[in-house]
């Protein structure tokens, strides 16, 4: 059984980003307690409180290098892996394809779903963000049980607070590196690092996909025709 901790970022229509991504981080249901005890040992080796929250908008000078500890200990376990799915706005029409922005939106999560299924039975862990989650839960769940076409299976989403959940913390803190690299920033050399680092040690650049089976650290950036 694999655990599948999401997050999006830029995900609005009109935010004014160029670009949207949803993303989550795997690890194998068995494995999740001792990756939730070595990420607090990691705080407590930087003078952190287990409480604190790891978010891509804090990566800053003081903290650089506890950041830089957490790239390196995800690409170090073997039991997280991570993908994401990028989508440029500029591309979007929907009126074309009669559907909102809502359905385009788990139409995103449906691709980033469907490679884990390949290899075993998914839980699905959402961030609860906004009084539509209820309902944005159901809707997902139709779609994905809808859309398998796999002998595996989602076995539940459920939604969780991000803020008590460090697996899902740090697919934002990896989400954030690549949403910054495809929306062209440059205002932070600490984020330009963290950023390096990851490129370094996926040995790719976050800007464009990944093989489909790379399995580490998986990018689909997708190319619409009027979507």
């Amino acid at each position: 059984m694999l655990n599948l901790y999401c997050d999006e970022s830029c995900h609005l229509e009109n935010d004014r980003e160029q670009v949207m991504l949803i993303g989550g981080i795997s690890c194998p249901d068995y494995a999740r307690q001792s990756i939730y005890k070595e990420i607090r040992e990691i705080k407590r080796e930087f003078g952190i409180s287990p409480h604190a929250e790891i978010k891509w908008r804090k990566v800053s000078r003081s903290k650089y290098d506890f950041y830089e500890r957490l790239i390196n200990y995800f690409f170090d376990n073997e039991y997280l892996n991570f993908r994401v799915v990028i989508v440029d706005k500029n591309e979007l029409n929907h009126k074309n394809y009669n559907q909102t922005h809502d359905e385009f939106y788990y139409k995103q999560y449906f691709y980033l779903v469907r490679k884990f299924l390949f290899e075993d039975d998914v839980n699905v862990f959402i961030d609860i963000k906004d009084t539509n989650s209820i309902w944005k839960v159901n809707k997902l769940k139709r779609i994905l049980a809808n859309s398998s076409k796999t002998t595996k299976c989602i076995k539940g989403i459920q939604q969780i607070r991000s803020h008590e959940n460090s697996i899902m913390q740090l697919a934002d803190l990896l989400i954030g590196t690549v949403a910054y690299k495809n929306r062209d920033l440059a205002g932070s050399k600490e984020r330009m690092a963290i950023c390096e680092l990851v490129s370094t040690r996926a040995n790719h650049e976050l800007v464009s996909s990944t093989t489909y089976n790379e399995h580490k650290f998986n990018i689909f950036k997708m190319h619409l025709r009027g979507e």
